[in-house]
């Protein structure tokens, strides 16, 4: 299935988006996609109702503005440096650990919503991420029952103010923060939606020039290591996020740096999860 929540920021609906291009509205079904809903096995018990209800579910409105597919989350967990060309581009050292980081759930925020420069920056960065929705409470799990606590997966922009990261001291939370840096969406793709979640083509394009390409199967750990590794240090509840990393081709890897400015596009996608945009205001 995929997750959809449509309408107005704090207003949004959940659905379900069809391979048709229809948008199933499942308010019937008596929950929105927040913690409880996935800790209640809520994944299953909505594709029994939705099959029992299939033909009376009304439809979502056309042209209404796409939500996160999930509700605000109690974290969102990321890994930096995840791929061994992106890290290179960083003048960083590949990781023998995964370099864990949070991002503030407060920059959660729909897959079209516009990006706001924060006051003041000169250094706001694009990262395309694989995204993983955290199903089952997590805590000490081996990475061979990982993927058993995984919802699913969904396309992520982390973006980054290079500046507030790296150059302000403490640590990268500073950076990845901001409002509206988190875009998320468009849809929340179950696992069995995806046929190989290690084989997945990502790119990102700012205003139509292609700057980022990337394969997950360059991930230095892969989901189960993470997912894995990260409950070793705190519990992973039903609705949180872990992104993943981002491929080579960030603003802070080119020669001269390049960075976003007001008016910009960002665009970008995975396969299998759909396409987002962003214009930067």
């Amino acid at each position: 299935m995929k997750l959809i929540r449509i309408g107005n920021p704090g207003k949004e609906r959940p659905g379900l988006l069809l391979d048709n291009g229809k948008r199933i509205d499942t308010s019937g079904f008596g929950s929105d996609y927040d913690e409880a809903f996935f800790g209640g096995d809520g994944i299953n018990r909505l594709k029994d109702w939705y099959q029992a209800n299939s033909d009376k579910a009304p439809e979502l409105p056309e042209g209404a503005r796409f939500g996160p597919p999930i509700c605000r989350p109690s974290k969102i967990v990321c890994i930096g440096l995840n791929f061994s060309d992106h890290a290179e581009e960083s003048g960083m050292d590949i990781p023998e650990e995964p370099i864990v980081f949070f991002k503030a759930s407060s920059s959660f925020c729909g897959p079209n919503d516009d990006l706001i420069i924060p006051r003041n920056s000169t250094k706001t960065d694009w990262e395309v991420e694989l995204a993983v929705v955290i199903g089952k409470k997590a805590s000490y799990v081996s990475k061979e029952n990982a993927l058993s606590h995984v919802a699913g997966y969904a396309l992520h922009n982390d973006y980054s103010e290079r500046e507030y990261q790296l150059e302000r001291g403490g640590q990268w939370v500073k950076g990845k923060s901001c409002d509206t840096f988190a875009p998320f969406g468009p849809f929340l793709a179950t696992q069995d939606e995806i046929n190989d979640v290690n084989n997945l083509d990502m790119w990102l394009k700012v205003n139509g020039e292609t700057v980022q390409k990337g394969n997950t199967s360059k991930l230095i750990f892969d989901i189960p290591h993470v997912v894995s590794y990260l409950s070793q240090f705190m519990s992973l509840l039903p609705g949180d996020i872990i992104s993943t990393g981002t491929p080579p081709g960030v603003g802070l890897g080119f020669d001269p740096p390049r960075y976003i400015k007001k008016g910009d596009q960002i665009e970008l996608g995975i396969d299998g999860l759909g396409s987002s945009k962003q214009m930067a205001v």
